[in-house]
């Protein structure tokens, strides 16, 4: 199923879910076509089962970058930081997650808001986390989580999918900073 996931990937990502065909999914798989269908059903099937697949990837990325900060606990910034590393290591590596994942909110809009609704939760959490900490602000809420996850997808999309001009360790430095300190000069008033 892994092969088929993989190429399923590659096919959508550069074709589209219109243009891209079981047929070719299987070639790129080297699995026969009848072996597609003791899988999934049809076309649509393996495309939820793809967003579904990649959402769970980016969790787990993010997890393991997280993870690699060693054992104990972390200062939660450190820890936004590294789940946002890795998230974008891992676009860099699968470009086409952005495409299927857009291409989702048409073909399965289900999966597409499951997905950012799952990783909103995911963020919100680590928020959380942050502030019983004392280390974030006690008011942060759901619109802070979907706030830090647009700027995620559009740093990823413009330093991982566009382009890989800049390391990712500076555009997450970056992050980092605009979450630390926001945008507003010192004394500027609302």
């Amino acid at each position: 199923m892994r092969k088929l996931l993989d190429a399923a990937a590659a096919e959508f990502g550069e074709k589209g879910f219109h243009d891209a065909s079981i047929s070719g999914i299987t070639r790129r798989a080297g699995t026969a076509l009848g072996s597609f269908y003791t899988y999934f059903e049809s076309k649509e099937a393996l495309f939820q089962a793809l967003v579904r697949d990649m959402s769970v990837r980016v969790k787990q990325n993010a997890a393991q970058g997280v993870a690699q900060l060693g054992e104990g606990s972390h200062p939660a910034l450190a820890v936004e930081e590294a789940a946002f590393t890795a998230f974008l290591g891992f676009v860099r590596d699968h470009k086409e997650i952005y495409r299927i994942i857009d291409e989702s909110e048409f073909v399965d809009p289900q999966s597409y808001r499951r997905h950012y609704e799952s990783t909103a939760q995911r963020i919100l959490e680590r928020l959380t986390h942050g502030a019983q900490a004392g280390e974030f602000r006690g008011d942060l809420d759901e619109a802070h989580a979907w706030a830090i996850m647009g700027m995620n997808v559009f740093l990823g999309l413009r330093f991982a999918v566009w382009s890989d001009d800049r390391p990712v360790d500076e555009i997450a430095a970056i992050a980092r900073s605009v979450l630390t300190r926001g945008i507003a000069r010192s004394g500027a008033q609302d």
